[in-house]
């Protein structure tokens, strides 16, 4: 058996690799255009800004290396040009121009994606991060750097602006979004927005970079334009499939452009597979012939393993994906999985939207720090459409655990029986992961009804409803939800029996507390009194970053 598989780094190794151990006696082929075959590009990043210390630390394998382990053929330098479904070979072109051809039993494409770069005057001189030269070009200009752009504000670009800071660069971030970070919603990227700019981070939203020159780069925003300093620039605007060999050969794409492959990772061309950054992944949460980009490494890990084992002959169709991911800027964690509220508005679907702002273990114990945590429910079903978690420390492991419970079909309001490990240096008793299924299991008996914050101004200007703020009258003093310059009414939670005469009886009352734990205890007690009350989800804490966040859900 003849394999060819075009392009490296996590797929194209990962494939293989696995093949080798499943196979000995298979030729193995692996066909890479650039100088490194094995790197790590996820810390790209950190080498820049010095975190990495060492450049060889990111270069995992070498060919030789390659070759010595697992008798794999690795041709770098070396570009795949055309694909003869037909004859099932492949032209390859050398760096001196030359070219050859190859055949093949079984070929794998895992080309990767192509950075974005926006179509303006003097892009050229933009940087990228996608690979091993592109840091070495990155860091060779650094020395002499007093200031740095970098356009898009996305997981990769505020790692390459926090690793920049560190250096002692002046940064500035552009996005055109009206936030940082889009996998999560409003109210949850603000708080990485702030710790961005604590630590020295300008950060334009809702704007543009319109030109480049030498030192400067034109930023066109809601203040008009002006003129930034711009010793360097990094583009890190996102990723696209890299699919031209495979649209040459006629292979079908998906309709979000990826290279269009079934279960298995088979194209509709006999023996040709794809997988990594260019195909098309199976949407876990959408309909059953769905398709979606997750250009992440370890579904690409995941999917050139799967692939070896299709082509060894180990058949079983690979699971749909989810799409999980992390990072972390200036010591602040923001992690995400499954769908956010914004996409599930644009498909229309029903859902439910829990918050929640525990700290990250018992609160006695030295050291807790709050976590925000967002649950997206589907309203009929209870299937956990997504969560998103920001903290200092534990949002990691609770969004991984979510993502374990969505793959495993654990409904939200299951999540109140998971066992996890407590000690009062890790979690509470109530794991925070709990916290959000005993939420999900009084919203599915309709316990404790709640609105969102950004429902909160129809409700009180259209409506008539009235605002309660159940904390203590120190904290009303604090800070209070306000709708039209209108201040909540404040009774605390300990005072309510005996002051409920106090609200109107024919409107909807909207309680909150700080993070809606007493505003459900104060729900509960009123509605047995006979109010229409509603708690406000996640309380005063949601409610502020999602107003300071500048606007709706629908427009992010």
């Amino acid at each position: 058996m003849k394999v060819i598989i075009v392009g490296g780094v996590a797929a194209g190794m990962s494939a293989a690799t696995r093949l080798r151990r499943l196979d000995e006696s298979a030729e193995i082929i692996v066909v890479e255009a650039g100088e490194h075959v094995s790197y790590a590009n996820c810390g790209l990043p950190y080498y820049a800004g010095g975190v990495i210390t060492e450049r060889d630390a990111l270069l995992l394998q070498t060919p030789e290396s390659l070759h010595a382990r697992f008798r794999l053929d690795v041709r770098t330098r070396e570009r795949v040009t055309a694909i003869d479904t037909a004859a099932k070979s492949v032209t390859i072109a050398v760096a001196t121009g030359d070219t050859y051809t190859e055949d093949y039993d079984s070929l794998v494409l895992s080309p990767g994606a192509s950075p974005i770069l926006p179509p303006i005057p003097g892009i050229e001189q933009a940087l990228t991060l996608r690979d091993v030269s592109d840091v070495d070009a990155l860091v060779a200009q650094l020395p002499n750097a007093r200031s740095a752009v970098v356009i898009g504000a996305g997981f990769v670009g505020l790692e390459v602006a926090e690793n920049l800071s560190h250096r002692g660069i002046g940064v500035t971030v552009v996005e055109l979004a009206p936030q940082v970070l889009a996998p999560l919603d409003a109210e949850m990227a603000i708080r990485v927005r702030d710790r961005m700019a604590a630590n020295g981070v300008t950060i334009h939203t809702s704007a543009q970079v319109t030109r480049l020159g030498a030192t400067t780069a034109t930023v066109l925003g809601p203040c008009g334009e002006q003129q930034i300093p711009a010793d360097v620039v990094i583009a890190a605007i996102g990723v696209r499939p890299e699919t031209s060999l495979a649209r040459a050969a006629g292979l079908e794409l998906s309709p979000q452009g990826g290279i269009l492959v079934d279960e298995n990772l088979r194209t509709r061309a006999p023996d040709v597979f794809a997988v990594g950054d260019a195909a098309s992944k199976r949407d876990a949460l959408g309909a059953i012939e769905a398709t979606t980009l997750i250009p992440l490494a370890n579904l690409a890990n995941r999917h050139g393993r799967h692939v070896a084992d299709v082509i060894a002959g180990r058949e079983a169709p690979m699971r749909a994906s989810i799409g999980t991911a992390v990072v972390g800027v200036f010591g602040l964690t923001a992690a995400t999985t499954g769908r956010n509220e914004r996409r599930l508005l644009a498909e229309g679907r029903d859902f439910e939207v829990i918050h929640a702002h525990p700290a990250q273990h018992a609160g006695y114990y030295p050291g807790a720090t709050p976590l925000a945590l967002k649950l997206l429910v589907d309203s009929h079903t209870d299937q956990i459409l997504g969560a998103q978690a920001v903290g200092e420390d534990g949002a990691d492991k609770r969004i991984d655990v979510i993502a374990t419970a969505m793959m495993g079909g654990i409904r939200a309001s299951e999540l109140t029986d998971l066992e996890l490990a407590y000690a009062p240096a890790y979690g509470s008793a109530k794991d925070p992961v709990n916290m959000l299924g005993y939420i999900a299991d009084n919203r599915r008996y309709g316990d404790s009804p709640s609105v969102q914050w950004h429902e909160l101004d129809a409700m009180v200007g259209h409506d008539g409803a009235v605002v309660v703020d159940v904390r203590s009258a120190a904290e009303h003093a604090g800070g209070t939800v306000e709708v039209a310059g209108s201040p909540a009414i404040n009774i605390p939670l300990d005072e309510l029996r005996t002051r409920a005469s106090e609200l109107p009886s024919k409107v909807k009352l909207v309680v909150h507390c700080q993070v809606g734990q007493r505003g459900n205890t104060a729900t509960r007690l009123l509605r047995q009194m006979g109010y229409d009350a509603v708690n406000l989800d996640g309380g005063y804490l949601t409610w502020r970053d999602g107003t300071r966040a500048g606007s709706s859900v629908a427009a992010v």
